[in-house]
């Protein structure tokens, strides 16, 4: 059964689930689809052709779904689509795709805190956490278990990937390698990223292994296309091979320990 506050404004055209709570003051414009057990709180704007998956909670003020930040932003239909069990504190900010039929994609069991703000056509895989006033430019890729520290911003187009942890406060201006820390104005690496891996239950051997990778990268002395030949001859593990796909698709350009 739904708890609807009577205060609340919802447009004819959105489609709420079951068991669905919507709190004092909210406000829903057009095409938004809410799915079953979600919970929104008290002054939230929804807005566009937003979906939000089962369970997801959106707490006070926070504005989901608002025309893009971005001057190239032209009208037309574009879309947010927000998965399951993610948790949205207060004041955050989330943006669609900005030309017509583009995509921002948030996935699964993300934690966004207070007054983070993700723009246009960001990709966020799952689990990720991004903490008090994170900033994500438009076109920026969170790939899955990634940490990003407060008050961190990311440049657009940047890549952080997946297992990494990007310090408070840091400035992000390259692709930042996966299982990796990095820190910094601009951020660099710190080393492999240990304590998230082993509260995720990864193993010596493998950390290990990544250890060996990080030497390999940053510290070896070789180019990119010889540490990836280095790289190669690890490959048995996946952990190495996502870390030489990432590199090879790089576009930015990883961002590199500071001399």
């Amino acid at each position: 059964m739904n708890k609807i506050h009577p205060t609340a404004i919802i447009s004819k055209e959105a489609e709420i689930g079951k068991d669905v709570e919507i709190g004092p003051y909210v406000v829903i414009e057009g095409k938004v689809k809410i799915s079953n057990g979600c919970k929104i709180g008290p002054y939230v704007h929804l807005q566009g052709y937003t979906e939000i998956g089962e369970n997801t909670k959106i707490f006070t003020g926070a504005v989901i779904g608002s025309i893009p930040q971005d001057l190239k932003y032209k009208g037309g239909v574009t879309y947010l689509k927000i998965g399951k069990n993610n948790i949205i504190r207060e004041f955050v900010t989330i943006n669609p795709g900005t030309f017509e039929g583009e995509e921002t994609v948030i996935g699964d069991n993300n934690l966004l805190m207070a007054y983070s703000h993700i723009a246009h056509n960001c990709k966020i895989g799952n689990n990720v956490i991004i903490a008090n006033y994170g900033g994500l430019a438009g076109h920026v890729i969170i790939e899955d278990f990634a940490v990003i520290g407060g008050f961190v911003g990311i440049h657009q187009f940047c890549r952080i990937g997946k297992h990494s942890m990007i310090g408070g406060c840091s400035k992000v201006t390259m692709d930042i390698i996966p299982y990796i820390t990095a820190d910094g104005h601009p951020a660099r690496p710190y080393g492999v990223n240990v304590i998230g891996l082993k509260r995720r239950n990864f193993t010596k051997e493998k950390i290990e292994i990544l250890h060996l990778a990080y030497k390999i990268i940053f510290k070896s002395g070789l180019n990119t296309e010889e540490a990836l030949k280095k790289l190669e001859e690890l490959n048995s593990y996946e952990e190495i091979r996502d870390i030489i796909q990432f590199i090879k698709t790089s576009e930015r350009g990883i961002a590199r320990e500071r001399e």
